[in-house]
């Protein structure tokens, strides 16, 4: 017997649906973009993803917090990173507070390659946000970053 959700949603509730909806839609759509904007490169955009959470990460990190900055599921990460590590574009050092966790740390070629790929990146972005509003784009930001951390407060921190 299948049972109808009687509680109606709110005009907010609504709207935020279908933002959602376009979410999806978008991630898809930039996914696509960036696997074409860095295959000549040899990457992808889950690996271009990974190197720039390394980048952007304050001190090497073990796999299941560059996981965890992503809001990705650790499986996922560690197979990205190991496939990285083959293609010699990042490589693991032992880490002084955990024996088997450890850290992720780019080579000189990952540098380079992330480098590489933000060359290509940066004219492609300038021609996607132009005649966009800066406000407009920081108030999108804002508030994708207020349902991340409510997603978070909720439980919704890892894919794990």
């Amino acid at each position: 017997m299948t049972t109808v959700n009687k509680t109606k949603q709110t005009p907010a509730g609504r709207a935020l649906t279908d933002v959602v909806l376009e979410l999806f839609r978008l991630n898809n759509r930039m996914l696509n973009a960036g696997d074409r904007l860095v295959s000549d490169l040899g990457l992808t955009s889950a690996r271009w993803q990974v190197l720039g959470t390394i980048v952007a990460a304050e001190r090497a990190q073990p796999v299941a917090w560059l996981a965890r900055d992503m809001g990705g599921n650790r499986q996922n990460v560690q197979r990205i990173v190991n496939d990285l590590a083959a293609e010699g574009l990042v490589v693991f050092e032992p880490n002084p507070h955990h024996r088997r966790a450890h850290l992720v740390l780019l080579t000189d070629k990952g540098k380079e390659a992330f480098r590489a790929a933000m060359d290509v990146q940066t004219p492609w972005i300038n021609r996607l946000a132009d005649g966009l509003r800066v406000a407009d784009i920081e108030t999108t930001r804002d508030v994708i970053s207020t349902l991340r951390r409510r997603l978070e407060a909720d439980g919704e921190s890892d894919g794990d």
